[in-house]
This record gives C-alpha cells, sequence and structure tokens, in this order.
C-alpha cells in the first residue's frame, strides 16, 4: 500500500487490518544499508563538566539493535539517550549494557531518565513522588545497565520551576552523586522549555540540562536565551526533538539535515542525541558534521517547513486550562507524533497506556473549547490516536 494514500483517520478508524498495513509500512521504513562511509566527527565540551561529546548522538525510541549501536560506535558515536518509561524502552537500557560491556568505561556517555509520577495537569508533584522511589528506580537501570554509575543522572521531563527544585528530587540526586552513582547531574524538558530550563541555570545543582529545541517552536527565541543563559552558567546542553518526522499531510517531510544543522548553529548548544533505527538515518545524521553551514537549498527547505503546520506540540499549556475534561493533551499530542511522525504506533500506545485517561474521550462534549496555538483540531486529533488503545499490543510485537 502506498504511503500517501492512507487516510490518517480512515486508518485510525480501521480494523486490525488497517493497523497490519501501519507495521508493514513502519518495518519497511526499516531496511537497512550497512554500508557506512567514515564521517567527520565534530566534538563539543558539555559545559563544565569537561566531558567531550560528539554533536551527534544516538537517541533510541524503540527497542534498538544491537548492530546499529555497535556500527554507530564504530563511526564516533559516543553519547547515547533512552528513556526507561515505557515497557519496551527499558529493554534499551539492557541492550545499551550488553553492548557496551567489555569496552573502556571513558569511551561512552550514558545517563538514565527518572521520571516520578506527578499532576499530568500541573506538572507538579505529589506525596507518592519521594527520594526512596526515585533511588529506587536509580537502581534498577544500573541493574539493568551492568553499570556500576551512570555519567549524567537525570531528573525527567520537568515543566514547572517548582518541580526543578523539587526537594525529594533534589536529595536523591545529591546521594547518588555522593555515594559514586552518577558523575554528573541533569534535567530533561519538553514543554515549558524557557522556565525548565531558566529553573535548571539558576538552581546551581543541576549541570546538564536536556531540552526540546527545534525551529518550529513559536517561543524559540526565548528558548535560546534561556539557553544560552543555562551554558554561561556552566551547564552542558543537550537537544532534543530537534525533529525527525512528517509534516501535516500533504506536506513533504521536514529535512533532518536541515533540523540538525538549525540546532547546531547555536554554539551554546554542545550536543543532540536524534533518534535513529536505520543505519540511512544514521548516515544522514552524521553526515551533518562533514559542514555545519546550512546551503542555498537547505535555508529554503528551512523557510518551507517553518511555515506550514507540523506535528510537534508546542507544550504551552494552554489547553490544559480550557479541556472540560482534564485531559493531559500535550502528552496526547506527543502520542499523535509518535504515531503518524515517526511512525511508531508501538511508541505512542505505550505513552496512553502510562496516562491515567478515562475510558471514553472525546465523547461527551459536542464542541471543543479547546483552541490550540498551533492551531489544531484537538478533538479529532485525540480521537484519532486513542483508538491506538484498542489494538492488542502483539500486533507490535
Amino acid at each position: 500500500m502506498d504511503r500517501k494514500s492512507i487516510s490518517r483517520r480512515h486508518f485510525m478508524k480501521s480494523s486490525f487490518a488497517g493497523m497490519a498495513g501501519f507495521i508493514c509500512l513502519s518495518s519497511r521504513g526499516n531496511k537497512q544499508d550497512k554500508n557506512l562511509e567514515e564521517r567527520k566527527v565534530i566534538y563539543r565540551t558539555l559545559g563544565k563538566t569537561g566531558i567531550k561529546v560528539p554533536v551527534i548522538g544516538m537517541g533510541m525510541l524503540l527497542p534498538g539493535s544491537a548492530d546499529l549501536m555497535r556500527a554507530a560506535l564504530d563511526a564516533g558515536i559516543t553519547h547515547f539517550d533512552t528513556t526507561a518509561g515505557y515497557p519496551q524502552q527499558s529493554l534499551n537500557e539492557e541492550l545499551i549494557g550488553k553492548v557496551l560491556m567489555g569496552r573502556p568505561r571513558e569511551s561512552y556517555i550514558f545517563g538514565p531518565k527518572i521520571h516520578l509520577p506527578r499532576n499530568q495537569i500541573t506538572g507538579l508533584y505529589g506525596k507518592e513522588a519521594t527520594e526512596e522511589e526515585f533511588l529506587k528506580k536509580l537502581e534498577t537501570s544500573l541493574k539493568r545497565l551492568k553499570m556500576d554509575y551512570v555519567d549524567i543522572l537525570y531528573h525527567h521531563d520537568v515543566w514547572r520551576r517548582e518541580s526543578a527544585f523539587y526537594e525529594p528530587v533534589m536529595e536523591a540526586m545529591e546521594k547518588a552523586k555522593k555515594e559514586g552513582k552518577t558523575r554528573f547531574l541533569g534535567l530533561t524538558t519538553h514543554r515549558n522549555v524557557q522556565e525548565a530550563v531558566q529553573a535548571a541555570a539558576d538552581s546551581k545543582f543541576y549541570e546538564v540540562i536536556m531540552a526540546a529545541y527545534n525551529f518550529k517552536q513559536k517561543g524559540h527565541l526565548q528558548i535560546r536565551e534561556a539557553i544560552a543563559n543555562a551554558a554561561n552558567a556552566g551547564l552542558g546542553v543537550v537537544a532534543i526533538k530537534v525533529i525527525r518526522g512528517e509534516l501535516e499531510e500533504g506536506h513533504q517531510p521536514v529535512n533532518p539535515r536541515v533540523s540538525l544543522k538549525w540546532v547546531l548553529q547555536d554554539s551554546n548548544v554542545h550536543a543532540t542525541v536524534p533518534g535513529f533505527s536505520t543505519y540511512e538515518e544514521m548516515n544522514i545524521d552524521l553526515s551533518v558534521m562533514e559542514d555545519l553551514a546550512l546551503t542555498d537549498a537547505e535555508k529554503e527547505d528551512l523557510k518551507r517547513a517553518a511555515s506550514v503546520p507540523g506535528l510537534d506540540c508546542q507544550g504551552c499549556g494552554q489547553c490544559l486550562k480550557k479541556c472540560s475534561a482534564k485531559l493531559p493533551i500535550p502528552d496526547l499530542m506527543r502520542a499523535y507524533m509518535y504515531a503518524y511522525g515517526y511512525r511508531q504506533p508501538a511508541l505512542a500506545r505505550s505513552l496512553m497506556a502510562s496516562l491515567d485517561l478515562p475510558n471514553h474521550v472525546c465523547e461527551d462534549c459536542s464542541s471543543c473549547p479547546v483552541r490550540c496555538l498551533n492551531k489544531w483540531n484537538i478533538m479529532g486529533k485525540i480521537r484519532d490516536i486513542v483508538h491506538l488503545r484498542d489494538v492488542p499490543s502483539e500486533f507490535f510485537a
């Protein structure tokens, strides 16, 4: 089936046969060309940590490939990233541990992301988010990784200043560092990025910030300023959500080389960890280091992509105040992006399974009061994506 012939709404409302077509399309995009070329590697230093990393690292969304990770190491990639928040991604920590076993410990960089439960609407912690739970999750990661310590321990998915300064988490991180279980402390943020990055810079506690940063963010100039403040305060800066994926239906996909170059033009960004799952994608990402300057053609690609709708939620949180059902809309929009932008329906389904969603979603409102900054039809997108919950998990195996 031709990719362009699939209607999103028709597809999501179709039966398991339609889902099988989606899975075939995803796997077809994973054909791998193992004829890797030697690539130039550009290094930058993660702030005052002194850690030198390639500006292109390797992110893993779905269960990764040991062969691809070994090829990345051979190509000069030494910085790896994944999240253990979803069941299939926990397997990535085990894979990383197996691939890196026996290699000199100083030859690679990895940091687990620890996520504690919080209010999905406010982003604030409750009493169940404890120091003990944070340290327990760290120990679980260390066992999966078969490591005695990690390079960076991340306080994951922070979007409120108050959460960045949440004492039980800070005390747990400080204890882990004193016990030699991590070299440095970091914070990650996907939404309300400016506030979270500035909080990390002000804290005098965090040493690395991993932040969503791309040319399609409405407030990217303010985020750029916060990143500059963080870098000037000595923090290492790692950019994520740099954009790989498709635009809205009917538009050309974003050129990943353009996305990476745009971010790396900012000298305050020390590294990126774009997610890739094929040899072709890895080679495209590595080719960026041949010349970080945008060509004239790439500048035109940048203008075109910046002017049309995308699938990346701005994370502004305005929708949360207007939704009468108190749905975690930014998370649902992220699930939509995973399914339609990254072509990873299993990841989208796992994300939704981690949310405290009601049985019936967007069925009781005759009209939606939410007005999205991206001008999205929020109700339509949510109704499309929640159908994934009805698909048995074995269809994604």
